[in-house]
């Protein structure tokens, strides 16, 4: 675990939600230098995470790589009880 996400030991009282938006809040800058941006929607009961990609993003035909090999493979790596990672519009 890193201090950088926030998802340190000494953080093992947050929320899933907040260990989800820290990683965001990481992941967040990469995004913005393409022109695009991301926004946590909502974390579901089964540990689903619906995020809205915007700017660039969001008509980037690369969009879905991006976010399964990217947002969702960090936010597992960082936060295993992450189920999945799925784009709403």
């Amino acid at each position: 675990m890193c201090e950088e996400c926030g998802c340190s030991d000494t953080n093992t009282e947050q929320t899933l939600e907040e260990k989800v938006r820290a990683v965001i809040d990481v992941i967040r800058p990469n995004l913005q230098s393409h022109g695009g941006n991301i926004e946590l929607v909502a974390v579901d009961p089964d540990n689903t995470v619906r995020v809205r990609l915007q700017g660039a993003c969001s008509g980037c035909p690369s969009a879905q790589i991006t976010l399964k090999l990217g947002v969702e493979r960090l936010l597992k790596e960082k936060v295993p009880e992450v189920k999945e990672v799925v784009a709403v519009s």
